[in-house]
Formats: structure tokens, sequence, C-alpha cells
């Protein structure tokens, strides 16, 4: 009602058929009529219903189901195409800002759920669940664009069971299975920090043996030594190589047969000698530097790949590794970076804010590993927790004390003496009635009622 009308209110009709009339009749408009001014009522807010929060729904215009299923699809693929697949397989027609919304909230509230629970692991310091026997552990990171032409790396950590099965050769190989990742946009050291909520969740702590496969990133040996700091510390293989080719291509050429040659010498060499590491340090120490057309970029070259191996003598005994069937490669963090992070957020002409970027990959973490029934559960508690927090914080805020008025000191005056005011007697009231016969000041005789043929007439309401 707006408030003209809320001021202008009055019955014109009887609804009680008071003073013998009939319903509707107008003889008793003027006994309910009622023409002064009434206070507006407040503005109705948006609520939560009880049942709402027993049903399990969520704050918003859509239901719990059709919410899941718009988070599911925006984490996925693009909000665009998201929405027409909504539109197709649900025939439910949204905007892509809010299937953007909508996902980006729930992947908030994962990041939020996953700050919580490492506050209260880094306070309570609980037993870690059982590991496995053997454990793959591994990190890296790929880059992202965001708005204003910027590139930021999301560092992602893959946690997995090694089990022992048999290779194209027929011989027992380590596999790595259970894949479980853990992403954000954050520097080694915050990274390192929040991982911690994962790995305890997979019993890094417990496990019997952690093989730490990773490039020699100085970031990668902190992490590790704050995860398990006892890991069996794993150079990556394929990125030995790398160190290798650089090593060879100066001097023996690049895409040559004689690097080739030289090259698969050295593979097989590394990956399967006793001593293979000594060995092809000595014959990358034997490559003929001279002959190349730049002799000194190539001894340079040369040199710091021997000082990059004889730094990482323990992480490059390969045979070793492969005779406890523990894994060489890290391609399963490799492919964590395509699938977690690049192939969602690295789409043609795709530019995120910096804000945008953690909620997304945590749930790209849990989609991609096929965890969304056990982490859903949590999201949406937390969603309805947050909603209900921001109703308590607006009726705390419709219903808080005004503050005290602001007492402003007066100037001081020297105190003069004043007489006090004497009020006026009040005027003797004229009398309505004199010898028991009613006066010209009785309302019977004001307002004429004694002149009305009608002789049924209610003296509290004039004419």
């Amino acid at each position: 009602m707006s408030d003209h009308g809320a001021r202008c209110a009055a019955g014109n009709w009887s609804h009680a058929g008071g003073n013998g009339a009939g319903f509707g009749q107008r003889a008793n408009a003027r006994r309910w009529t009622w023409s002064a001014a009434t206070r507006c009522a407040p503005r109705a807010e948006p609520v939560f219903f009880p049942l709402d929060e027993e049903l399990g729904l969520l704050a918003g215009e859509l239901s719990a189901t059709l919410a899941e299923g718009v988070v599911r699809l925006g984490t996925r693929m693009p909000f665009e195409q998201a929405a027409t697949e909504l539109a197709f397989f649900w025939n439910v027609e949204l905007e892509e800002t809010t299937l953007r919304r909508y996902t980006q909230a729930a992947g908030a509230a994962y990041v939020a759920e996953q700050a919580a629970e490492l506050e209260r692991l880094e306070r309570e310091r609980p037993l870690a669940p059982a590991g496995p026997a053997v454990q793959y552990l591994s990190a890296d990171g790929a880059m992202v664009p965001l708005v204003g032409g910027e590139w930021a790396e999301v560092k992602t950590l893959a946690l997995g069971a090694v089990e022992v099965r048999p290779g194209e050769d027929g011989l027992p190989e380590a596999h790595t299975t259970d894949l479980t990742y853990f992403s954000r946009l954050a520097d080694a050291e915050t990274f390192t920090r929040q991982a911690y909520v994962e790995a305890h969740r997979r019993g890094t702590e417990t496990a019997n043996v952690v093989c730490a496969v990773q490039d020699g990133a100085e970031w990668l040996q902190g992490l590790v030594d704050v995860l398990r700091p006892d890991a069996v510390r794993i150079l990556d293989f394929p990125h030995a190589i790398e160190h290798l080719t650089a090593a060879a291509q100066p001097v023996l050429g690049i895409g040559t047969p004689a690097v080739k040659v030289w090259l698969d010498e050295q593979a097989h060499t590394l990956k399967h000698a006793v001593d293979g590491v000594r060995r092809v340090l000595a014959a990358v120490s034997k490559l003929p530097v001279q002959l190349a057309v730049d002799p000194r970029a190539a001894a340079d070259v040369r040199d710091r790949t021997v000082t990059y191996f004889t730094k990482r003598l323990a992480q490059v005994d390969y045979a070793a590794f492969q005779a406890a069937r523990y894994p060489i490669g890290s391609g399963s963090t490799e492919s964590a970076n395509k699938i977690v992070v690049e192939a969602r957020l690295k789409g043609s002409g795709m530019h995120w804010a910096r804000g945008h970027v953690d909620p997304l990959v945590a749930l790209r973490t849990v989609a991609c590993t096929n965890r969304w029934s056990e982490a859903w559960p949590r999201i949406s508690a937390r969603l309805r927790t947050e909603a209900g927090q921001r109703r308590r914080a607006r009726r705390q805020l419709r219903h808080s004390t005004p503050l005290p008025p602001i007492e402003v000191a007066s100037p001081a005056i020297d105190p003069v003496y004043q007489p006090a005011a004497t009020a006026a007697p009040p005027a003797p009231r004229s009398k309505s009635v004199d010898k028991r016969r009613p006066t010209a000041f009785h309302p019977w005789k004001r307002y004429g009622y004694d002149r009305r043929p009608n002789a049924r007439r209610d003296l509290r309401f004039p004419r």
C-alpha cells in the first residue's frame, strides 16, 4: 500500500450491519468511518522460510538441484556454452552472468571451507588418516591469462597411490592411481601452507614411502620439506633428458642423427646403469665444444648441465628407483596442469579476474577427480551458512538501537536570576447543563441535534 493510500484509508460501507441497517447501507458509514492518518507498514524483505532449510534449499531463485546442475556445468565448460547446454537438457534458460555468479559463489564457498579446515588442522594437529604404502607426490605450475593482459602461475599439487603392474614390455612397472589435486593462484610459501589440507586428507604424513617426483625448481624442494621431509626425491626423467639435450645440441646440431644417437645412448645409460649418472656426466664433459659454432656458449651450457646433475646425484639414481618400483616421471602432474587448469581457464579470448581464479580451479580439482558427491554437501552447507549470516546481519542492522544524540556543550553564561513565569489560570468553563436543562454550550444545542427529525442520534460525532 502506498503512503497516500495509508493516510486516506476510510471505510465507507458497513460490514457489521450496525444501527439496525443491512450490509452495505449508507446509514452506517458515519459510525465506521476512519479518517485519521495511519502508519505505513514496513516494506517486506526476502526471507528464508524455515522449511527451506529443512529441505536443504539454497539462497537464490534456483532450486537446490538446479543450482547444483548450474555449478557443475559452469565448472566443466565456458559459461556461455553451459547456458546453451542447460537450456537444451533442462529446458531452463538462464543468463551467462547467472551461471557465472552461481559457479563463483560455490567455488568461493569451497575455498572458504578448505581454509577453515586448514585452520582447524593447524590448531588441533589431529592424526592423519592412513596413507598408502607408496604415495606419489608432485607439483608444478601453469600460466593463466588475467584481466589487463597479465599472466599468473596457478600451482597444482598432485597426490596418488603407486601400484606395480606389468608395463608394455611385460615387466613390472610403477603406475600412479587414485590421483587427487589441489590448485591455487598463490606464491610458493602460501601454496605450501594451503596444500597441507589435501596432503593431510590423503595421508601423506602416514604413508610408508612418499616419492616426490618433480623438476629441479627450488620452491618444489621447499614444498617437500614441509609436507614430507623424508620423501624419496626423484628428478623427473624427461626433465633430465631436456638438460642433456640442451648440452648436446650446440655441439652436435639440432635434430641431426648424431645428436639423436648420442641422446638415446645417454638416456639408456642414465635410466638402467647402476652408475649411470657418473657415466653420463663423463660423456657430457667430453663433448667437443671447440667444434661448435660458438664454442664459448657451448662450453657454458655444458658446464651448467654438469653442475645441475652434480647437485642432484641422489635424485637421478634411476636404476635404484626402478628396482624399488618407484615412479621416475611426473607426467601425472603435467596432465593435471592441462585437465585441471588449462582446459578450463585458457580458452580462446578468456581473461580472468585474479579473485575468480581460485574458486574455479578449486571446483576443477573436485570435478576432475570424481569427488563431486563428497564435496558438494560441504559446499551447499557453507552456502546456506553464509546466507544465514547475511540475514542475521541485515536483521541486526534493521533492529539496531539508534545512537544517542550528541550533546553539545552550551557556552558558559553567568547565571542571572529570573523569576519563574506564573502560569495564567485557566478560563472558567461554561456550564453545559443548568438546573438539569441543557444550555447553549451543550453539544445537543451547539450541533443542532435538538432540531433534527431523527430521534436516534449519536452525540459523539458532529455532523
